[in-house]
């Protein structure tokens, strides 16, 4: 067990269960909590990166533990977000990987600074938000982020990658692909405004919310309300049911196979991104398919959203991932639409 590092104190046969909010049981042979980069700095010294590959797991919102995990497990809980600089304008924050996304959301509209309400009740930390380039109603994390910082377990080294290295698409990044179990994300820094906020209410639901609400000139506050309530009317609480949120990622089809399906399904929703591609909402696929609300033995679909898999109690990771290759399978037998996870899986 020493092996891990002789300096870094570490938990032998962690249970893993309350550190995922699939609420799945799995256990750690070996944890260890990061509240330092000294000790991500220790570990590199010791050899661990190279000999042991280590999992990096954050808020454990976007994984699904298939089974217990033999190498260590690094839990990520660097803390804290500071102002770094401003102008009369807008203002640079730094928030710690290890950050509750939806905390660092509170703090900045409780100081009036604009650009991440509605990213508000993204569960999760810092640390995997430039990884997938969370979004939500309108507004993706690349469009405010500045910068990633990162240790590197190659070299053993703190760097910073600017947004425009980062090659942000939807819900995929840099850290997904080139630098996937090199980078250690460790903290990020946001452009975001203090006066003249450039407020996003065109999505739909939100839309209708704040004219139900006779909201006809939102602030980011309304805003933050808005997306807060749609959220928790949507998406079951993890502390109640177990869930990690959007279990697939919304599928991009091209433009001839939509009108196909258009044709075929009336009132199929599509939102244009491109010339010749369409986004499908990936719940409409499973609620159409007869997903929706059912449940097969420990696991079942969201009764009020059908893009989230739930854990009615006792599910095992492999339960859950069998109920969601179902789900792929029925989807594309009905549609010809594939769907990917956007939840991370881990063997």
């Amino acid at each position: 067990m020493a092996k891990t590092s002789p300096t870094v104190p570490f938990i032998q046969q962690a249970d893993l269960t309350g550190l995922n909010t699939l609420g799945v049981k799995a256990k750690a042979e070996k944890l260890i909590k990061i509240s330092s980069t000294n000790q991500l700095h220790t570990l590199f010294k010791d050899g661990v990166f190279y000999s042991e590959d280590p999992f990096i797991l954050g808020g454990g919102s976007n994984v699904l533990l298939k089974r217990d995990i033999s190498r260590p497990v690094l839990k990520i809980d660097l803390d804290g977000i500071k102002v770094k600089s401003e102008d009369g304008k807008s203002v640079a924050i730094f928030a710690a990987a290890g950050v509750n996304w939806h905390t660092l959301v509170e703090w900045a509209v409780q100081n009036n600074f604009g650009g991440i309400e509605n990213l508000a009740l993204i569960p999760g930390t810092i640390g995997a938000a430039p990884i997938q380039n969370i979004g939500a109603y309108g507004v993706e994390l690349m469009d405010v982020l500045e910068s990633t910082d990162y240790f590197d377990t190659k070299t053993g080294e703190e760097k910073t990658i600017q947004k425009e290295s980062c090659e942000f698409e939807y819900r995929d990044s840099i850290f997904k692909n080139r630098l996937k179990g090199r980078a250690i994300v460790t903290g990020i820094t946001l452009r975001l405004t203090k006066e003249g906020h450039l407020i996003n209410s065109s999505y739909r639901s939100l839309k209708e919310y704040l004219e139900i609400h006779d909201i006809s000139n939102p602030g980011i506050k309304d805003v933050f309300e808005a997306v807060v309530a749609i959220r928790k009317s949507k998406l079951p609480d993890p502390k109640l049911i177990g869930n990690a949120g959007s279990f697939f990622k919304n599928p991009v089809v091209d433009t001839d196979l939509f009108k196909t399906l258009a044709e075929e399904y009336e009132g199929i929703p599509g939102y244009k991104i491109s010339d010749n591609e369409v986004k499908i909402p990936a719940g409409w696929l499973i609620e159409k398919a007869g997903w929706k609300g059912k449940r097969v033995g420990n696991v079942g679909t969201y009764e009020n959203q059908a893009l989230v898999l739930v854990n009615h109690g006792g599910a095992t990771g492999e339960e859950i991932w069998n109920h969601a290759l179902t789900i792929q399978k029925s989807v594309s037998q009905k549609f010809g639409v594939d769907l990917t996870p956007e939840v991370n899986i881990v063997e």
